[in-house]
């Protein structure tokens, strides 16, 4: 069940590979996301050294009152990857135009995982070829259900 979602990276980015990946949340981020509060808008996962992070994810304090002394929302995130995935990352980051982009966040059982995708950007193009095919898709329904 997803509880956040990045609405725009299926259209701006074309995904190559998607992982899942544990992370580490205060207890008052765990009880917003499963209040579906949240957003990964503008949000991107880095690798420093042999660790990944989530960075620039929007996670608001469930209360904002009870939050903690110095709470930031847009605080940046570990992530919770084997060195091997980690290994593998690095080299693809560092390919020609290719970036790490979150797709969701959601529960599996008790924990709260990311969806992230290596992916690369979309052209212009591309984008009005999938808007194209998503109108004529539609006036097709419209004729089929109209005759």
């Amino acid at each position: 069940m997803d509880l956040i979602r990045s609405k725009k990276a299926g259209f701006e980015y074309e995904f190559l590979e998607t992982y899942d990946a544990g992370i580490e949340l205060l207890g008052t981020e765990v009880k917003s996301l499963k209040n579906k509060r949240g957003s990964l808008e503008g949000a991107r996962v880095i690798i420093r050294g042999d660790e990944a992070y989530l960075v620039g994810a929007n996670i608001p304090a469930y209360q904002e009152k009870n939050a903690p002394a110095g709470f930031d929302a847009q605080r940046t995130r570990k992530l919770l990857l084997t060195k091997k995935e980690i290994i593998t990352l690095i080299g693809k980051e560092r390919a020609a135009g290719l970036t790490i982009v979150p797709i969701s966040m959601y529960t599996k059982g008790r924990l709260i995982k990311l969806r992230f995708a290596v992916a690369r950007g979309k052209k212009r193009y591309d984008k009005r070829e999938k808007i194209k095919a998503r109108e004529t898709k539609r006036t097709i329904a419209r004729t089929l259900k109209r005759g």
